[in-house]
């Protein structure tokens, strides 16, 4: 199965969409193409980033992701090829690849500033057709040359002490939920079975315990879950939790431990 996949920045009503995909289905009608997202903001890595790290490995081996997010090409930023993981991503060198991959690399490719699209489209002619040539499986290293690295942009990471976990809001999902970056192990190597308070907003709100379910809050009640991806995640029950609590990312929360 040729399978290649979307992120963007773009609106579903602009013709980019529609276009990407008319000239990858002209080029290998056999593709099978995915939308990942349509919704990231504009030019915003780290959210294009986090939603692609934790679907793209549920994909087929030889599966090809588009990074359609900030990609303008410069002297210092080059539409490189990764392939990582059994997959392959094409985008822009702009630091997206760091927040995204967690493994190095199997092999790198930057493209040729000769494969540089016409006016600021690249997305439409560089990307499709080097995800084409890899269905193809043509030599699509010859459509640039090997590399050694990346540019890497930094994951906000929570920081610690002995009794004290101090992390933010890295992610608003569909449900307005606020996923942040502590994760389960980091929580639980820290809390040492000590008891707890969450800090919401500094000391504005404050939660003492984790849900299992969501319905183990009352109905609009603020509740503490690790979610799916064992991140801690602040929820109101059938809630909107980042409106009602003024959260958004890079919000800050503490969670204090007590001997």
């Amino acid at each position: 199965m040729a399978v290649i996949t979307i992120t963007s920045d773009w609106n579903k009503n602009d013709y980019y969409l529609a276009a990407l995909k008319g000239r990858i289905l002209s080029n290998c009608p056999e593709a099978t193409i995915v939308d990942i997202t349509h919704q990231v903001l504009p030019f915003n890595n780290a959210q294009a980033a986090f939603i692609l790290r934790n679907c793209f490995r549920n994909f087929p081996e030889g599966s090809i992701h588009l990074i359609c997010v900030n990609t303008e090409s410069s002297a210092d930023k080059h539409h490189i090829v990764i392939k990582a993981s059994k997959q392959f991503f094409i985008g822009c060198d702009n630091g997206i690849f760091g927040l995204l991959l967690d493994e190095d690399p199997e092999e790198i490719i930057t493209l040729k500033k000769d494969t540089a699209a016409p006016g600021s489209f690249s997305e439409l002619y560089v990307f499709a057709d080097c995800a084409c040539n890899i269905i193809r499986k043509k030599k699509w290293q010859e459509m640039g040359s090997p590399a050694k690295s990346f540019m890497k942009q930094t994951p906000m990471r929570p920081t610690i002490d002995d009794s004290t976990i101090n992390g933010s809001v890295i992610y608003i999902d569909s449900y307005r939920n606020a996923i942040t970056n502590i994760s389960r192990d980091l929580f639980e190597r820290v809390r040492k079975g000590r008891p707890f308070d969450i800090f919401v907003r500094s000391n504005y709100y404050k939660i003492n315990r984790i849900n299992k379910n969501y319905s183990d809050s009352s109905t609009g009640e603020m509740l503490a879950i690790f979610n799916a991806l064992g991140l801690l995640e602040i929820a109101i029950n059938c809630g909107n939790a980042a409106d009602l609590l003024n959260l958004g990312v890079n919000s800050v929360l503490r969670i204090k431990f007590y001997d």
